[in-house]
């Protein structure tokens, strides 16, 4: 059965509600679902939770619910290069998490494989462990963190079939693959549909039985930071 849907904004709407907690793929503006968090912005829901290794850039990807005031909550891994959320963060408009880059990608995956809880090495006698339990394990000490479980998850993929399998290209794939399993519910959209069967089996990194609704995408990419590498002089051939 097909997964592809006529009026993705249309479902997507019925979906969103107030004071949801939405896990969203993503790094900076690599793999971001442009379309899927516009369709979000122009709902006007408000008081979200947001779980994401960032709010992107002023202006682009999370960054537009950030400027619409519809984020109260964040568990991210950095402020990033969002002028916005900084200064709203230093302000206390935010309530924000801190949580490590590899911690926050495990509590999605935990969150997606029905695991509650986990220890981690990681953040242990920082201010990160503050009010959380700890055990020692072998001799090393581990702090437990909790799963992500979104109400929704929001994912940019390069290729999926109507099936809901998702193929991510290079870098883009960062934290799409933890954000789709972890949500109740999943919104995919993707660059390139294609037939069932037309992606390899060793080429699914996101299994359709974690996908709900698919969409073409169709939003432009943005590029965060443009770098170039200087032009080598040409060899004059003797």
């Amino acid at each position: 059965m097909s997964k592809v849907s006529d009026d993705a904004a249309a479902q997507l709407t019925d979906v969103l509600r107030d004071g949801m907690t939405i896990a969203v793929g993503g790094f900076g503006l690599c793999g971001i679902p442009t379309d899927l968090i516009t369709i979000v912005r122009d709902s006007g829901v408000r008081d979200l939770t947001i779980a994401s290794n960032n709010l992107g850039v002023d202006g682009k990807g999370l960054g537009l619910l950030l400027e619409n005031g519809q984020i109260s909550t964040v568990l991210a891994s950095y402020v990033g290069e969002n002028k916005l959320f900084m200064q709203q963060y230093i302000d206390g408009l935010l309530d924000v998490e801190f949580v490590p880059q590899g911690t926050l990608a495990e509590r999605m995956r935990a969150g997606g494989s029905g695991i509650p809880a986990f220890y981690t090495p990681t953040g242990y006698g920082t201010p990160i462990a503050e009010g959380k339990p700890t055990a020692e394990f072998d001799g090393r000490s581990y702090v437990l963190e909790r799963a992500i479980t979104a109400d929704l998850a929001l994912v940019h993929a390069h290729t999926a079939d109507l099936s809901g399998n998702l193929r991510y290209r290079l870098t883009a794939r960062n934290f799409n693959p933890v954000a789709a399993m972890c949500g109740r519910t999943t919104f995919a959209e993707a660059e390139h549909l294609v037939e069932p069967g037309q992606i390899a089996p060793d080429d699914v990194h996101t299994p359709g039985a974690f996908v709900h609704h698919l969409m073409q995408a169709s939003a432009p990419k943005d590029i965060e930071q443009r770098t170039v590498r200087p032009r080598p002089e040409m060899q004059e051939v003797a």
